[in-house]
């Protein structure tokens, strides 16, 4: 009897372990693989000079950081895809292809890194478009957009560090990002707040289809007594949004409010210091894996935390 029970506390200690092995323990599994690939995904853009200065400088960030990973870039405009298709030649695929091309070419573990800005609409529908070829591959991970942890903000806020460092007392820059209807649209005003407490107040954040508004920056540059704007979009590329929306409405509206406007066509992309960024949490996504909360509740439900 005694035997039976040395061997049954031994079973609930070895379970223990593997249960608390599976919520903590980095996996190296993608770095051991023989066939990895990583699968970076952007919307896209129709504008092929952006598109040389940020996506395809992410793409070669990524082969420069992973030489033993093929590196594919994939777009989830469909419409984009196709426009380009038809007036460059150049055919790029949407992730489910670029996966169903990387199962039929034997790689066995793959990385998919969003370039997306925020953990919104578009990140949520890569996920559960990923998880639709979970059982093609031995292991299949999604990696965090650039805006997911209080490190990421600051890092930003850093590596933008050109855009403000210089500015006057009645100059301001402003950056203008899409903005969305999901409960990720907060990530501006963090960003903007992360700005004002380490690095700048003169930086303001604004979205061209969500919160805060353009009338809510004019507010804001106006009770600064802010004279000069320097305007930016904070999209990964310069695209229809940066030059018909910010470097056209958005210019003009704010010029008519008395403002003295220069914009910057200039995506988050061509920034060395945010592609790094994604570099690092595509690192993080390769060595680590993510808490498994259910487990854990689990484990402290069982009394297995302490």
């Amino acid at each position: 009897m005694k035997k039976v029970l040395v061997v049954l506390v031994m079973l609930v200690m070895g379970v223990t372990l593997l249960a608390k092995g599976a919520v903590h323990e980095p996996s190296k599994d993608l770095f051991k693989a023989e066939k990895k690939a990583i699968v970076l995904v952007s919307f896209g853009t129709t504008y092929p000079e952006t598109r040389a200065k940020t996506i395809m400088a992410l793409e070669k960030e990524f082969k420069n950081s992973y030489p033993d990973f093929k590196v594919v870039t994939a777009f989830t405009s469909r419409i984009i895809m196709r426009r380009i298709k038809k007036n460059e030649g150049i055919t790029f695929n949407n992730p489910s292809e670029a996966l169903d091309i990387l199962k039929k070419e034997g790689y066995t573990h793959v990385l998919v890194q969003g370039t997306h800005i925020m953990n919104g609409l578009e990140s949520e529908t890569l996920k559960k478009e990923v998880a639709l070829h979970e059982g093609d591959f031995k292991v299949l991970k999604v990696s965090d957009p650039l805006l997911t942890l209080l490190a990421d903000y600051k890092d930003t806020a850093s590596a933008l560090a050109p855009t403000y460092k210089v500015l006057k007392k009645d100059e301001a820059t402003v950056f203008i990002g899409h903005g969305t209807h999901h409960p990720a649209n907060s990530a501006y005003s963090m960003i903007e707040n992360v700005f004002h407490e380490y690095y700048s107040e003169n930086v303001f954040f604004g979205t061209v289809e969500g919160y805060p508004t353009l009338d809510t920056i004019i507010k804001q540059l106006k009770t600064k007594k802010i004279k000069h704007v320097n305007l930016y979009p904070f999209m990964i590329v310069a695209g229809d949004h940066a030059h018909n929306d910010i470097a056209g409405e958005m210019k003009e509206e704010l010029e008519k409010n008395g403002f003295t406007v220069k914009a910057h066509m200039v995506g988050l992309g061509e920034n060395e210091g945010i592609r790094k960024i994604y570099v690092k949490h595509a690192e993080f996504g390769l060595t680590h894996e993510k808490e498994n909360m259910l487990a854990k509740k689990k484990e402290y439900a069982n009394g297995m935390q302490p």
